[in-house]
This record gives structure tokens, C-alpha cells and sequence, in this order.
């Protein structure tokens, strides 16, 4: 695993957008896949890499994202407004403070790219994203601030694959009732 963290290390940012635009792009394959009960490419060629461009461009925000709240929390902890927290608290702390600020961002930020990609106008469910942060990202990302720094992108990226699963089982028996 070092020569991850070697890489992970050296290059940062597009090693981000790589692990994003693969996993991300995965996680959203993988939802059309349990959706329509079969293996196929979901998206026209263009549509795919514009997805993968798509979550290389969200990668670097939440790269960005990860490290401001990192040290948002030391901030706060600094300056005395929050309390020393231990490993755990403090993973939580900016896993909280990403997920009610920056979150909310960026599930509306990805449902307009994945709209425009699209070339349609939906703004359905949008509060299923945003109940997600609470639900599903908030313990995510605690845990991921519990690794050490070199694997919480790359854990992060993972966690996209694992949400595209939940939501496609989701939406299929959405399908199903319908």
C-alpha cells in the first residue's frame, strides 16, 4: 500500500479526480444496473465521459472540502469554541460541519451537472439527496476521517460506489410498486 500513499501524496488532486471519475461514474452505472435488472452501458459515449469529467470536477472540490473542514475543526478547537474531542469526535465534528455546509452545495451542484449531461430538467426527489447527508454521508465521512489522510479520497470515492448501490436497490422498488 505505500506506493498508494506515495501517489496519493505526490499528486493529490488528480489522483482525486481519478478515483472519483472511476468510482463515481461506477456508483452511478451500478444504480442503472440493479434499477433495469440488467448489465449494460447506461450512458451514450459522450454522456459517459462527461460523467467521468464530471466527477473528476466534483473530486476536486471535495478534495478541497475534506481539508478546509479539516482544518475548520482545529480552528474551532484552537480557539477554544470547541472542546478537545479525541480521534472519534473530531471525525465527527468535520464530517457534521462538511455535510450541513458544503453538502448541501454539492447535492445540488451534482443534480444540475448530471441534468445538464442528461439534457433534462429534473429536480425530482432532490430532498432524498439532501436526506442522505444525514443518513448516509455524515457516518461515511466520520469514518473516513478516522484513516489517515493519504485513504480518506480514495474511501470517499468508494463510498460513492456503496451509495449507488443502496440507491439503485431504492429506486428499483420504487420501480417495482409503480
Amino acid at each position: 500500500m505505500q506506493w498508494y500513499v506515495d501517489i496519493v501524496t505526490a499528486h493529490p488532486i488528480i489522483t482525486a479526480m481519478i478515483q472519483f471519475a472511476i468510482l463515481g461514474t461506477l456508483g452511478d452505472m451500478i444504480a442503472a444496473w440493479i434499477v433495469n435488472k440488467k448489465f449494460f452501458l447506461p450512458y451514450k459515449p459522450l454522456e459517459l465521459l462527461l460523467k467521468f469529467v464530471e466527477w473528476a470536477f466534483l473530486a476536486v472540490l471535495i478534495k478541497y472540502a475534506f481539508t478546509g473542514y479539516k482544518f475548520f475543526v482545529d480552528g474551532l478547537v484552537t480557539t477554544g469554541l470547541l472542546p478537545e474531542l479525541g480521534s472519534f469526535g473530531t471525525a465527527f465534528a468535520i464530517s457534521t460541519a462538511m455535510n450541513l455546509q458544503f453538502g448541501l452545495l454539492l447535492v445540488l451542484l451534482h443534480r444540475l451537472l448530471d441534468n445538464l449531461i442528461a439534457g433534462k430538467v429534473n429536480w425530482a426527489n432532490i430532498n432524498k439527496g439532501f436526506y442522505s447527508l444525514i443518513w448516509f454521508w455524515l457516518p461515511a465521512h466520520t469514518i473516513t476521517f478516522m484513516l489517515p489522510k493519504p485513504f480518506q479520497i480514495g474511501l470517499a470515492a468508494l463510498w460513492s460506489v456503496c451509495l449507488g448501490i443502496i440507491l439503485g436497490f431504492y429506486n428499483k422498488k420504487k420501480v417495482e410498486k409503480t
